[in-house]
């Protein structure tokens, strides 16, 4: 499959949004991630690829405290937040869409964006739910149906729309294409790079679809055992000949 060019060139904003330093972390005795240096700069989009088990979800629940960094730095907006709690973190604008969606398949689609915007002012909640309707109008169909009878595809939708109701800076996406349809995923990473575009909302994508992540990134990271073994723009990344052996001639990341 040809790899597309990036619909976005490649910028450096004035400051890092999210700076990871020597960011050691794990499980128990298992160390996942080793001395791990990441910036995303604010408004950028950046994507984490790397093969299944290289740290990638476990970086991004590092970020929350599940598990806690055992050494190094995790800056956000130029301030600490290794060790905060994850209610606190979310309240400093950090928003997180995990693998597998974890919706509330018994509530409605508006009471799981209800359950997003709870640490928001609840002045904003309709503005916020119009807007999640406008990216995604399958929710606005489904606004009463239970989450859990909806398509995978329509999930996902509501996923994304629970972490924007916290009006992030920085939206943290695990994943969002797995088990999805070709039609769907399409639909997906058109959304994510209007929230980028659109709403000024920062991107950190973990994402399996290394050709779909790359088309719309800035700049990349691939981890290996938990360490960066590759970083460059999308399309420094795409050419490399290692990243296209590994991810975009037979082996799929994830």
């Amino acid at each position: 499959m040809k790899a597309p060019t990036p619909v976005r060139s490649a910028t450096t904003p004035a400051a890092p949004i999210l700076e990871l330093r020597k960011l050691n972390a794990g499980y128990g005795p298992v160390k996942v991630l080793h001395d791990l240096d990441l910036v995303v700069n604010a408004g950028e989009i950046v994507a984490l690829l790397g093969a299944n088990g290289a740290g990638k979800s476990t970086l991004l629940r590092t970020l929350f405290g599940r598990p806690r960094p055992t050494s190094g730095q995790i800056l956000f907006e130029g301030q600490p937040i290794e060790g905060m709690p994850a209610h606190a973190v979310a309240k400093r604008g950090i928003a997180h869409a995990p693998e597998g969606r974890r919706i509330m398949p018994k509530m409605t689609v508006l009471e799981n964006l209800q359950i997003g915007g709870h640490l928001i002012d609840p002045t904003h909640f309709a503005a916020d739910v119009d807007k999640v309707f406008a990216l995604f109008p399958r929710l606005a169909e489904r606004r009463k149906q239970r989450a859990g009878t909806m398509s995978g595809g329509e999930q996902q939708m509501l996923a994304i729309g629970r972490a924007l109701m916290q009006r992030p800076k920085l939206l943290l996406l695990d994943e969002p294409s797995l088990g999805l349809a070709p039609l769907i995923i399409r639909q997906i990473f058109d959304a994510i790079r209007d929230i980028n575009v659109r709403e000024g909302i920062t991107v950190l994508l973990v994402e399996q679809n290394v050709v779909q992540a790359l088309g719309i990134a800035d700049r990349g990271y691939v981890l290996q055992t938990g360490r960066v073994v590759h970083a460059g723009t999308a399309s420094d990344l795409l050419a490399m000949p290692e990243v296209r052996g590994a991810y975009l001639e037979g082996a799929i990341a994830s």
